[in-house]
């Protein structure tokens, strides 16, 4: 019984935390994702994510990005120049409290400590090349299909 309803609590709080983490949306204050046009045919895509957020969620929504990016200005496949870990770690410190209750003549005092919570959210930053490999012809190595990362990566992103 105590064992059913650890596992249950445990269940709803996943739950609850995971409905937290940052969705699949356009830069903002709880994190997102961004696309920046460098060259005619380069892009920095950015993503970010809170501390609620997985970090292979964060790596998903940047290669989601890109492969938006790249149907969006004609192109069929894309190249990453480079990727950069853009994760962050912070602290977040609570303070401590002390209650004291007096009964008859006697104090009683209770102290509850500080607690220290770190928080990592994380992050990615990517360079990519967008290419427009005509039907029939081989990618160039290296290159990955716009349309198979919607495909693939598109319906385990929910969108906002």
């Amino acid at each position: 019984m105590i064992r059913s309803c650890f596992i249950s609590c445990a269940i709803v709080c996943a739950l609850i935390a995971s409905a937290c983490a940052t969705p699949y949306q356009d830069m903002g204050f709880t994190g997102g994702v961004a696309s920046q046009q460098m060259t005619n045919n380069t892009y920095r895509i950015v993503a970010r994510g809170n501390g609620y957020t997985a970090a292979t969620r964060v790596q998903d929504y940047l290669m989601l990005k890109a492969a938006e990016t790249t149907l969006q200005n004609g192109g069929t496949h894309f190249v990453i120049i480079s990727a950069a870990d853009a994760s962050d770690t912070s602290q977040i410190i609570t303070g401590g409290t002390s209650q004291t209750n007096f009964v008859g003549n006697t104090a009683y005092t209770t102290h509850s400590p500080s607690v220290v919570s770190n928080v990592f959210k994380p992050g990615q930053d990517a360079y990519i090349r967008v290419l427009n490999v005509p039907a029939g012809q081989q990618p160039p190595q290296g290159a990955i299909s716009a349309s198979e990362i919607e495909q693939f990566v598109g319906p385990r992103v929910k969108k906002s």
